[in-house]
């Protein structure tokens, strides 16, 4: 159960960035508004229904004994987690400053490796006592559980006391994700007063990554480095010298400490699985959001079709899954080969090997700017109205019968290319889209 104590906080996070949302509070179109944070609403029950992601699965699977997890002794339940759960190893990600739960155990020498896929993402401490795991559930938003790492038969543990934080602005004011830059001193601690960015496909290159690690296919690092992104620097603040000194010394000791000796399955904390992270935390956070929205909605006999607010959150999600907005990168980028090939092969593609899940990295993320999301268990556990509305707001983007400057990314062989793959490779797809209709009733 939610511990009620929070109620305070959420409400006033509620009160700050919900009702002003449209859909939250039902006021202007119900009867009877209901009074509460969204996560708590009857069409919702985050705390009460039982979760059904994949981790819940799995915690399904031990109890009843069907699965076993066997424990390392030297990285705990890490790599038998990862192989239930199907992650790559090669998803990892590593982040020094001192931010989550398990704060304290983080620190540059001793950073904190999150591994990732479309719905998933665990974090490994060396030497915390938690492994951390955070599970979309297709319905309920992101749900989070802790796996004991010193007991012998450690069972999943939901915690729902994380949606202190994770109930934030920057997750839409829905149980989910954060993916935050930090300026962070020497020793891993945030300096909150030199700015948080949260951050997306959209966020400038030079605003991503303070407080993590980034690594590339070059050989060595140098000893400093032009700031074209906060990843790898420290901030030591000197008043008595002027501005703050950044270095990225902390980066070197990492790449000189053998990583892989102290428990860390690789060294890497690639610039193209960051990436690619980036773009998908946040498409996680907004189909969480509609889907909320669109189940609140229709309890209350409204639908996108007669709903301005839920009409814009379409168009929201369209948008970003046709990669709006996605800051331009400055130079190409080389993903470790094997990320990028467990990525492609994870999404369908076309007749001719066109795939959704092909990285770019030259000049934006993927080869083809439409988002392999579309393919999530989160995509496809919308409300069918609302999925309808989402495909129809993308193909009337991708025929052009949407124009304007925030579509100009999108050429007319990007477009077709899209609307192709999508054709031959989304079983769901109206049929009339198949042959090029399109139109949200209502707009």
């Amino acid at each position: 159960m939610l511990n009620r104590a929070w109620g305070p906080r959420l409400l006033v996070s509620a009160a700050l960035g919900l009702m002003a949302a449209a859909g939250v509070r039902g006021a202007a179109q119900s009867a009877e508004p209901f009074v509460g944070t969204l996560d708590e609403h009857p069409a919702i029950g985050y705390a009460t229904r039982a979760p059904a992601d994949r981790v819940a699965r799995l915690a399904q699977a031990l109890e009843a004994g069907t699965r076993t997890l066997t424990r390392d002794a030297a990285v705990g339940y890490l790599p038998a987690v990862l192989d239930a759960l199907g992650i790559s190893v090669e998803s990892q990600l590593l982040v020094f400053s001192k931010t989550g739960v398990q704060r304290d155990f983080t620190g540059p020498q001793n950073p904190r490796a999150l591994y990732f896929d479309d719905a998933v993402v665990v974090g490994y401490i060396r030497g915390a006592p938690l492994l951390e795991i955070a599970a979309h559930d297709p319905q309920q938003g992101v749900m989070f559980y802790t796996l004991d790492q010193t007991a012998d038969a450690s069972p999943l543990v939901r915690r729902t006391e994380c949606l202190t934080c994770h109930i934030a602005v920057s997750t839409l004011e829905v149980p989910g994700v954060i993916d935050r830059s930090h300026t962070v001193g020497t020793d891993g601690n945030v300096i909150t007063r030199l700015g948080v960015q949260a951050v997306t496909h959209q966020t400038p290159h030079p605003a991503r990554w303070g407080g993590w690690f980034v690594t590339a296919e070059a050989a060595e690092a140098p000893p400093y480095i032009q700031l074209g992104h906060m990843g790898n620097l420290t901030v030591t603040v000197r008043p008595d010298l002027g501005p703050a000194i950044y270095s990225n010394h902390v980066f070197i000791e990492w790449l000189n400490s053998a990583p892989e000796a102290h428990g860390y399955p690789l060294a890497s904390s690639d610039i193209g699985s960051l990436l690619t992270f980036d773009h998908q935390m946040h498409a996680i956070n907004l189909l969480t959001r509609l889907n909320w929205e669109a189940r609140i909605a229709a309890s209350e006999g409204r639908g996108p079709a007669t709903d301005a607010a839920l009409r814009r959150r379409v168009f929201e999600l369209a948008d970003y899954l046709l990669f709006v907005g996605e800051a331009p990168f400055a130079v190409a980028v080389a993903p470790r080969p094997a990320f990028a090939a467990h990525l492609a092969s994870h999404v369908p593609a076309d007749a001719t090997g066109r795939s959704l899940g092909q990285l770019d990295l030259e000049t934006r993320l993927l080869k083809y700017p439409c988002s392999y999301m579309v393919y999530s268990e989160a995509f496809e556990g919308l409300p069918a109205p609302v999925k309808d509305a989402v495909y129809r707001r993308m193909f009337d983007i991708l025929s052009g019968r949407i124009t304007g400057p925030a579509y100009e990314h999108l050429s007319a062989e990007d477009r077709r290319a899209v609307s192709e793959i999508l054709r031959e490779t989304k079983p769901g797809l109206p049929a009339d889209l198949r042959t090029g209709g399109s139109r949200i009733p209502g707009r």
